[in-house]
């Protein structure tokens, strides 16, 4: 985290606003002190005499007017209203001195004033531009001395301007130099101040911050050391030294990538504490040397410990719960299809007359026992696939027969719920190299699912052609559609979409099965739909024969 000068001591700050506006109070009093002594001589003269020199009037309200100007300019606090200021000075003095005779008049000293403005405003970098301006309007004076006729100045004038110009000056300047002393006095204290609260957040953070020769020698170390040594004994140590003797070489190692690639890091097991844990992050500076900092990473690493133990945990339980259950695949479907086979018995009387009332009973454990049956099928399929234990059993067939036995047997389903069912096959043979048995789930799933959100009246189409050299089943359907939350969710295990009535209706293992035989094939399940609009779920297998080959015309053929 970077720390701000005022993040690191809050009164660093308005100290520093109160000097400068301390600062702006002395600039705009100067001004005004040698404005005020400028008019009261002009004033003076101009009382006093009969007819007062137009020249040296003219010469006091320049310098007078740049008083006013540079008051007004150090009210804005800033460098470049102190500029000009100091250059409407230099012209001021400049033209003072030509209009009452040049380097020899009396205003001479004025040549100056840009020199003491700069002093006044305590910017050290302007007195340069002061002493700079003063020299240029003192050889402005001089030149016109020799090129031109200069006004003279007659006593007792020249005396009284004479000590004008040496008083404002004199004193302006020393005023200027002791406030500039200040100045610079305050800005060293207020830095000092800023830099120990540096050193102090520095020494108080809890990482341990070095400076680092390209080497690994330590120039500096701030903050808390997690290698069980004082921070003040690190300086003029090798970094290597404070790692164990195993990582010492992946340290160097990062030292020398950071050196070349500008950052690096690395974790190491510091060498005065064995059950240590660090982490080294390291970065380049731009003189060449490095900055490093070393965390204590002991509680992050216990902490990911015991979540890659719960990890590993949770994963092991899931593999045993999936392992159980395709263990228990026999014990589980042997008692159901007993159940299964007295009931039909019972239900089509084989063995003789029965009540009605124990006919449907009869009739309702059968179908309970076929739907228990469909689920724990699903069921032990997905643990198998999830214990990788389910084995593909591959052979030569038509895949469009798988897929037309489903459509016969979801037929009847189909004219019950008033829905149409529709299919769509290839003209041509698609001889599929496939679990006969889990194409015919896949087709069987979709059409079940999109049945299942279909309302009365509505279309449900089966389609199943070559595409770009890949098995291609499509269902698409007519129903209520899917949200896009509902749709990131499904297609995992035991995820469902839509009402609590529908929801019942299975275990949301069907989709789940779908991919995961998809890609036990090398393929993919894709799904589109939208609220109101319908679904359309399509999956592509690589498991055509190379002979294959997409036609161009489908025919349609009702189920």
């Amino acid at each position: 985290m970077t720390l701000t000068r005022s993040q690191l001591r809050p009164q660093l700050r308005p100290r520093t606003r109160a000097a400068t506006q301390a600062g702006r109070r002395f600039a705009v009093r100067w001004h005004l002190a040698w404005t005020l002594a400028v008019a009261a001589v002009a004033a003076a003269i101009a009382l006093q005499a009969a007819s007062p020199p137009v020249e040296t009037l003219i010469a006091l309200g320049a310098v007078a007017a740049a008083g006013v100007l540079g008051a007004f300019l150090a009210e804005t606090a800033n460098e470049t209203g102190a500029v000009v200021a100091i250059l409407a000075w230099a012209l001021a003095g400049g033209a003072a001195c030509l209009m009452t005779g040049g380097t020899a008049g009396p205003l001479t000293a004025w040549c100056l004033a840009p020199l003491a403005a700069g002093a006044a405003f305590g910017r050290p970098k302007l007195l340069a531009l002061g002493a700079a301006t003063g020299v240029a309007a003192a050889a402005l004076a001089a030149l016109g001395v020799t090129l031109l006729v200069l006004p003279k100045v007659t006593e007792p004038y020249a005396t009284w301007l004479s000590l004008l110009a040496l008083g404002t000056t004199g004193l302006g300047f020393a005023a200027g130099l002791v406030a500039l002393q200040g100045r610079v006095l305050g800005d060293d204290a207020r830095a000092k101040a800023a830099e120990l609260a540096l050193r102090e957040a520095l020494d108080h953070q809890p990482q341990l911050l070095m400076a680092l020769y390209p080497g690994g020698r330590i120039v500096e170390a701030f903050g808390e050391a997690p290698l069980g040594l004082a921070t003040g004994d690190l300086p003029d140590r090798h970094l290597g030294e404070l790692v164990c003797d195993e990582d010492r070489a992946r340290v160097e190692a990062a030292l020398i990538g950071a050196a070349a690639d500008g950052s690096a890091e690395v974790v190491f097991v510091p060498a005065h504490d064995p059950f240590g844990w660090c982490v080294l992050t390291v970065r380049r500076m731009g003189d060449g040397r490095l900055v490093a900092a070393v965390r204590d990473a002991r509680a992050q690493r216990t902490r990911e410990t015991e979540l890659e133990d719960a990890r590993a945990k949770a994963e092991q339980q899931n593999a045993g719960k999936s392992r159980f259950l395709a263990n228990m695949s026999h014990e589980l479907r042997t008692p159901l299809n007993a159940i299964m086979g007295f009931s039909d018995i019972m239900r089509q009387r084989l063995f003789g007359p029965m009540s009605d009332r124990y006919a449907e009973y009869a009739e309702l454990i059968h179908e309970s026992g076929a739907h228990l049956l469909e689920l724990i099928n699903d069921v032990l399929d997905m643990s198998k696939i999830e214990a990788e234990r389910f084995e593909l059993a591959r052979e030569d067939f038509d895949a469009r027969d798988a897929v037309a036995a489903v459509l016969r047997l979801m037929r009847g389903q189909a004219d019950r719920q008033g829905v149409t069912l529709r299919g769509d096959l290839s003209t041509e043979p698609l001889e599929a190299e496939a679990d006969r048995r889990a194409i015919k789930q896949i087709a069987f799933n979709l059409v079940s699912n999109a049945l299942k959100f279909t309302p009365k009246g509505g279309l449900v189409t089966v389609s199943a052609h070559p595409v770009g050299g890949m098995l291609e089943i499509a269902v698409s359907d007519t129903g209520v559609g899917i949200s896009a939350e509902d749709l990131a969710r499904l297609g995992r295990p035991y995820e469902q979409a839509g009402d609590a009535e529908q929801r019942q209706a299975g275990a949301g293992l069907g989709l789940s099965l779908v991919r995961a035989f998809a890609r036990l094939h090398g393929g993919e399940m894709i799904m589109e739909s939208a609220l109101g609009e319908g679904t359309t779920v399509t999956v592509r297998m690589p498991v055509l024969a190379q002979k294959v080959i997409p036609e161009p015309i489908a025919r349609s053929a009702e189920a």
